[in-house]
């Protein structure tokens, strides 16, 4: 076989293997956030499921008073070098079974990219505490809603529009933006909707689950 052919049938393979790149293992991830001891994804277990596809959890049904699902993350350490997340997942659920907002049943669920920066207090004080950007959360045109379906999601590192806690986007406060994308400490994905808060929780109407099949930070 020509030389040429073998170098280009080598990258075709290699470009699919890091296409399914599988996410880091189910106990690798918190689903929280828990926060001076508390977990607020009330009702979830401490960690994902394992699966041969990648790891999953069960969303709480049937309504906010058996639980709701917040934050997942893991702790991946600086993004210094890496350019975006890419988010690849699907939802299954019962016929008729809708995911809800937490706090804006009215609207429909989604699903947000996120990371930290490590020393967060969680107290953002209106917006004008150090660590209101310390938390970042992917732009608004990337944010999916929370559908039955194979999906992607990704969002792009150098996008001015990821949003802080109150106040800040990446383009209006680099200097604070840089310094989170520098010293990170969790990466993942928030759920909730786009008014009422986008890691605020969901809970769903019925059986469901979320599967995350890869999860890349490149």
């Amino acid at each position: 076989m020509p030389r040429y052919l073998v170098l280009a049938l080598l990258a075709i393979a290699l470009a699919a293997t890091a296409a399914a790149a599988p996410a880091p293992p189910a106990h690798l991830w918190e689903i929280g956030p828990i926060i001076r001891g508390k977990n607020y994804s009330a009702g979830m277990p401490f960690s994902p499921m394992d699966s041969r596809e990648g790891w999953y959890f069960e969303f709480p049904y049937p309504n906010a008073r058996a639980g709701h699902a917040h934050y997942l993350t893991f702790r991946h350490g600086s993004l210094a070098g890496k350019k975006r997340i890419v988010m690849r997942y699907r939802v299954d659920a019962a016929p008729g079974v809708r995911i809800v907002p937490r706090e804006r049943p009215d609207l429909p669920a989604t699903l947000t990219l996120y990371f930290q920066r490590a020393g967060d207090s969680w107290k953002a004080r209106g917006g004008g505490g150090a660590h209101e950007a310390y938390r970042w959360y992917a732009p608004v045109h990337t944010v999916v809603d929370l559908t039955p379906g194979k999906h992607v999601v990704s969002a792009r590192l150098d996008d001015p529009k990821w949003a802080a806690v109150m106040t800040s986007f990446s383009g209006t406060n680099p200097v604070a933006f840089r310094e989170a994308v520098l010293n990170a400490e969790r990466v993942g994905f928030v759920l909730g909707s786009r008014q009422g808060g986008y890691g605020h929780g969901v809970y769903a109407t019925g059986p469901a689950r979320l599967t995350v099949l890869s999860f890349e930070v490149l």
